[in-house]
């Protein structure tokens, strides 16, 4: 993390672009999908050929619609525009969008630090196509070539901007990650930036302390990953703070992130509306949403992730340790706490559950697997009662994830698991015991350290079979 010097402050404001889960485009029947061969899902609509008229896509609004609702925006009648401008990513020359008018106004989005950062607007528009540059920097400026798949254009978009309130890179980051979660929670986007599903735009200028005017700001283009909104924003902010202090002017621009590189550099002056000549879209109608179907809308959305979080942290009992708290925003973004409140409704220890969940089912879903709640809680009550322990446990987790499901209990003794004879366990304590007598006597004199040596020592011998909570009390029992 870049540290600016003593008495500047970043300014920094997020345009946030989001694909929306649509199966077809905006305006258009074409497949809006990730990844088929180039300029096949196109047709004379996209294309911007003489004749053919769009038709608003009746998903696209709905989905629209929710995100402006988790955002606690203004819904409003809108109406659709035509950005001009020329390039080769969009075929007709102009994009529609919405301008004075848009569908989701002044709204706000709470950080879980508890920082208010407001939102401007939250208006839909189509992409464009995508341009690749072959030869040279792979950028436009010395490229050999370059060519142009219009399988994106006329793909739903958000474009969701946010006011000048964020005052670091990392609460960006934050600001971008929370977004992303309550985007994947409105069912509007799966949020894969690696597919260019969302990308960010970041605003970013610097100022001598907090109650000196803005300066003057410069936008980095096509963000897509939340490593990389971090790191562009802290290399642009200290890159005009040393321009400032070399008594040179900051040139508002548009800038490319060279994510190897790690700077940003100059690709185009900064365009501003005009140079858009905006005026209303002449082949589509104002949108104006009914009353009833906003209410419909809201009433089907479901828990958004603040409050998911809250709900956790109150199933720790007490405040939620740091650790806890990690792993509450990880299951939480992945939407895999369902699992734990499953847990807790069935009576399971929420702390166990959630580790469980946070480490060992989110790393085995995370390649593909599938397990329903059902199945979780069984094990979960098998390993709080003892009749596996935390290592058996995990080991039956893998397989019922990789399998799809399954009879944790089957699996347990499939793998040779039974519950140890607490004799058998005794034995294996003194066996113990007596091949370390140093290590014993600095664990009775109080070295506490030496407890997880003995409980590793006898889950060797006994090849995990043993239960972790039976080895600590027998270690204590024979402590004194």
């Amino acid at each position: 993390m870049a540290e600016l010097p003593d008495d500047w402050e970043m300014v920094v404001g997020l345009e946030v672009h989001t694909e929306l889960a649509t199966a077809t485009k905006l305006f258009c029947g074409c497949a809006n999908a990730f990844g088929g061969e180039p300029n096949t899902n196109v047709c004379p609509v996209c294309l911007g050929l003489p004749g053919s008229l769009p038709v608003l896509n009746e998903k696209a609004v709905e989905l629209a619609i929710r995100i402006g609702l988790a955002l606690h925006c203004q819904i409003a009648p809108s109406v659709f525009a035509r950005k001009n401008y020329f390039y080769p990513d969009q075929p007709k020359d102009y994009q529609i969008s919405q301008y004075d008018k848009p569908i989701n106004g002044i709204g706000h989005l709470d950080l879980p630090d508890g920082t208010r950062v407001l939102v401007e607007r939250a208006h839909m528009e189509e992409d464009t196509g995508k341009t690749t540059h072959l030869g040279g920097t792979g950028r436009i400026h010395g490229a050999d070539e370059s060519i142009v798949d219009y399988n994106r254009a006329g793909v739903p978009l958000v474009e969701i901007v946010s006011g000048p309130d964020i005052r670091s890179a990392e609460q960006a980051r934050r600001y971008a990650a929370e977004l992303r979660s309550i985007l994947i929670a409105t069912g509007a986007s799966d949020g894969r930036m690696e597919e260019g599903s969302m990308r960010v735009d970041a605003n970013v200028s610097v100022r001598r302390g907090p109650d000196a005017p803005f300066g003057t700001r410069c936008e980095i283009k096509n963000l897509n990953s939340l490593r990389s909104v971090q790191r562009a924003i802290d290399h642009e902010a200290l890159r005009q703070v040393m321009l400032l202090e070399d008594g040179q002017a900051i040139v508002q621009e548009t800038r490319h992130w060279d994510e190897d590189a790690g700077r940003t550099q100059t690709l185009r002056s900064k365009e501003e509306a005009y140079d858009y000549r905006y005026f209303p879209e002449p082949d589509l109608v104002p949108l104006a949403p009914s009353d009833e179907q906003i209410d419909a809308i809201r009433a089907s959305l479901p828990a958004m992730p603040a409050e998911r979080r809250r709900t956790l942290v109150a199933l720790m009992g007490e405040q939620a340790t740091e650790s806890q708290a990690d792993q509450i925003a990880s299951v939480v973004d992945q939407g895999i706490d369902r699992y734990v409140i499953a847990a807790a409704a069935a009576g399971v220890a929420a702390p166990l559950a959630l580790a469980r969940v946070a480490n060992e089912l989110a790393g085995a879903l995370s390649d593909g697997g599938h397990l329903d709640e059902d199945t979780m809680v069984v094990l979960l009550q098998m390993e709080e009662a003892g009749e596996v322990s935390a290592t058996q446990s995990k080991a039956v987790l893998a397989d019922l994830v990789a399998d799809g499901g399954g009879d944790p209990r089957a699996v347990a003794k499939t793998k040779g698991f039974e519950q140890m004879d607490a004799g058998a366990l005794d034995a294996v304590l003194d066996a113990v015991i007596a091949e370390n007598r140093d290590a014993w006597q600095r664990y009775v004199e109080g070295d506490d350290k030496l407890t997880g040596f003995f409980t590793g020592k006898v889950m060797a011998a006994t090849k995990g079979q043993a239960d972790g909570k039976a080895v600590n009390a027998g270690l204590r029992q024979r402590r004194g």
